[in-house]
């Protein structure tokens, strides 16, 4: 009389569950980590289509930028449909579409998320810039310097 038993015993099955534990530890944090590239790419692409944006409203208005919080972009959706979403990951802030007006000299971008935008044509120096309101440091720790925040350099 032949004894055939097939299957696995316990020690193969738990050491098959131990590889697999150790292979999600591993991905885990690194697919978290993709998220918040992603999100912060989409940030950097948002930022850089709101300045075309702007950037063909000064030369449909013949040397003036937008004096408004931006919204004369969106009517009719003629220079962009819509201020997209801002996204800061690993800051804290929620993401946000919201447009603050950075005008007066000497007034930092802010740090509440969300865009900023300096519409006041009598300070040159900040007259049509558009960033993200936000200070904190990026994916890659480059950190806000003289109020160029890395969101908004790329």
């Amino acid at each position: 009389m032949r004894n055939n038993k097939k299957g696995f015993t316990l020690i193969e099955l738990m050491i098959v569950v131990a590889i697999i534990g150790i292979l999600a530890a591993i991905a885990i944090p690194k697919f978290a980590d993709l998220i918040n590239k992603s999100k912060e790419g989409a940030t950097k692409g948002a930022l850089s289509s709101v300045r075309s944006a702007i950037q063909v409203y000064y030369g449909d208005n013949e040397g003036w930028f937008p004096a408004d919080t931006l919204g004369c972009l969106t009517t009719n959706a003629k220079y962009i449909s819509e201020v997209p979403v801002a996204k800061l990951p690993g800051t804290g802030h929620a993401d946000a579409r919201t447009v603050a007006n950075v005008s007066a000299v000497g007034t930092a971008l802010g740090d509440v998320g969300g865009w900023n935008y300096a519409n006041d044509p009598t300070v040159a120096a900040t007259w049509g810039n558009f960033a993200a309101s936000c200070t904190h440091e990026d994916i890659k720790g480059r950190a806000d310097t003289a109020n160029s925040t890395p969101w908004s350099t790329f």
